[in-house]
């Protein structure tokens, strides 16, 4: 479980989160959701430790990640798999070496106990026999599985996703959505997804942050979203005219 308190953020003396605090459950996929601009990306930054906020506190299981020592702060960092927007990999690496990468940074275990972590990793994402292939010779879905794979080969006990549907047609979308619940409910990790993606709100949104303006203006569920009475809430799920329509057509 993740939890923060009261996070202040400013940047060139405009502020641009004011006093987020939420509950981010263990086992569940927590999303926060937003329209571009609102600090989705900013506060995801606070919590692992990217960027350091004017005020407010993160909890990794009760552990104040902003105000302790350098041993802890270690731990919980090895305990954070991340799946950047992009896919962050490295193209002078295979898929092979991009997954083994963090347990070469993070670990001493030995060569073939990497091996066997990564393949298992890659299996579970349904990636095998990929591994000597370079990241410029697969698609974009499996970049995104690859990425999955990297963040979860050290035994992560917190997945963070930044817009991991960027990029992706919708069928493809709906199955790195998918994957990434499966692993979460599997490995009863904390999981916080940062989106804008209404598709990935219904399909995925077991607790749900909605931001707006640097504020949380609302949380709940994927089932409760749709009944939402936050105004701001309400325009930015029926933005999209299937939605409003498959709406109109179940009221």
């Amino acid at each position: 479980m993740i939890e923060v308190n009261n996070i202040n953020k400013s940047f060139a003396g405009k502020q641009v989160l004011f006093d987020i605090s939420g509950r981010f459950e263990k086992g569940r996929t927590n999303l926060i959701i937003g329209s571009s601009g609102t600090g989705k990306s900013v506060l995801l930054k606070c919590i692992v430790g990217l960027v350091t906020p004017e005020e407010g506190r993160v909890y990794f299981n009760e552990r104040n990640f902003l105000d302790c020592d350098i041993e802890t702060k270690t731990e919980i960092r090895r305990e954070i798999g991340m799946l950047f927007q992009g896919g962050a990999l490295f193209d002078s690496m295979s898929v092979e070496q991009n997954v083994m990468f963090p347990l070469n940074i993070l670990t001493k275990m030995p060569l073939d106990e990497k091996q066997d972590r990564v393949n298992h990793c890659l299996k579970r994402v349904g990636l095998e026999n990929v591994n000597k292939r370079m990241t410029s010779e697969i698609s974009g879905g499996m970049k995104k599985r690859v990425g999955i794979a990297r963040a979860i080969v050290n035994n992560s006990r917190y997945l963070f996703c930044d817009e991991p549907n960027s990029g992706l047609d919708p069928l493809t979308a709906i199955k790195i959505d998918n994957l990434i619940q499966e692993i979460t409910t599997e490995l009863d990790i904390t999981t916080i997804v940062v989106t804008h993606d209404m598709n990935s709100v219904l399909e995925i949104g077991d607790n749900i942050m909605f931001m707006y303006k640097g504020r949380k203006a609302w949380e709940g569920t994927s089932e409760e979203i749709l009944d939402a009475d936050v105004e701001e809430v309400r325009e930015f799920v029926y933005a999209g005219k299937f939605i409003h329509t498959i709406r109109e057509r179940t009221s």
